[in-house]
């Protein structure tokens, strides 16, 4: 099996990794955001909500900006790696091009 291959199989690993633990995460967040509180037949002023119902979706874009790093933090890496990858096979044809011409 050839670099690239391998580097496929671990790049496919490791989103097929991200995907589970996202789908893992996500639900649960998303249906405890979700929970219903008290009903409230008059208006209430903000300054007069506990604190827990005063940003009900903290949590929820939390995970999202959590998500979205890591999304990002994935994709870097895999482009250093590649870049990596792509500077090895460039030294490599540089040297061979030098052999070729002093031969």
């Amino acid at each position: 099996m050839g670099r690239h291959a391998i580097m496929i199989q671990r790049t496919r690993f490791l989103i097929g990794i991200f995907l589970l633990v996202f789908s893992l995460v996500v639900p649960p967040v998303v249906a405890w955001a979700q929970q219903p509180g008290e009903q409230v037949d008059e208006f209430v002023p903000i300054s007069e909500l506990p604190p827990e119902d005063q940003l009900p979706a903290a949590p929820l874009l939390v995970s999202a900006y959590a998500c979205v790093v890591l999304a990002l933090g994935v994709y870097v890496w895999s482009v250093g790696r590649r870049l990596s990858t792509v500077q090895q096979e460039i030294k490599r044809l540089e040297l061979e091009i030098k052999q070729d011409i002093h031969n």
